[in-house]
């Protein structure tokens, strides 16, 4: 079973992610998140957020990498931790 985080919006709305793993690279930490907690479900959306948090006093901020480039590094480094999961 994985990790289930609620996210909230700059507009209040919430959706719920699973935790398939996550990493640090340059001192940032990255989790690669689902929107399913089916390994199998092939309809599941993934995406990989980054913490962009500036105090660790508070809760945590996170954005989806979007940056061609850094998502092409980290889907590679994700790839080799989760041999049975294909990240694309």
């Amino acid at each position: 079973m994985f990790e289930k985080l609620v996210f909230t919006d700059e507009n209040g709305e919430k959706a719920e992610f699973f935790v398939l793993e996550q990493t640090k690279v340059n001192g940032i930490n990255y989790l690669l998140v689902s929107d399913s907690e089916d390994e199998d479900d092939e309809e599941a959306v993934a995406l990989i957020i980054k913490d962009i948090s500036k105090d660790t006093d508070t809760e945590a901020v996170y954005e989806i990498v979007d940056n061609d480039d850094e998502l092409e590094g980290l889907s590679k480094i994700f790839n080799e931790l989760l041999d049975d999961i294909d990240v694309e």
